[in-house]
């Protein structure tokens, strides 16, 4: 079946394996939905220790959970990463938009600005 549910494997003897899970899960069924499916494939599985194996990662082409950062060094690290990726266009843009988004604001007495209304007052969309 390909859209929806996949056919039940049921592990008969001994344990399941990252290697294991590969051999007689991944490869044998999951590659061919995916395959079939293309792009908009989503695969999900239960996080169980032996589908974190670098091999079962690799085999799935699939980048490892990116976990929240645990301190602040981490933290500011995680941050300083994703402000460098903001192009300086949509900074400019931003900055640019504040004056007309604030007026905006103060014309609605700081209630929600609905995009329709965006067009009135002249504020860009790029917010």
């Amino acid at each position: 079946m390909i859209n929806g549910r996949t056919c039940l494997h049921v592990v008969a003897n001994g344990t399941m394996t990252g290697q294991r899970y590969i051999d007689e899960v991944l490869l044998p069924h999951i590659h061919l939905f995916r395959g079939s499916v293309g792009d908009k494939f989503v695969f999900m599985d239960d996080n169980a220790t032996c589908h974190r194996t670098l091999a079962v990662q690799d085999c799935l082409d699939i980048a490892g959970r990116n976990y929240p950062p645990t301190n602040k060094n981490t933290l500011i690290r995680a941050l300083t990463e994703e402000w460098d990726k903001l192009p300086q266009q949509l900074l400019d843009n931003v900055v640019q938009s504040m004056v007309r988004r604030v007026e905006c604001c103060i014309t609605l007495h700081g209630r929600h600005i609905h995009p329709v209304l965006i067009p009135f007052f002249k504020v860009p969309v790029d917010f």
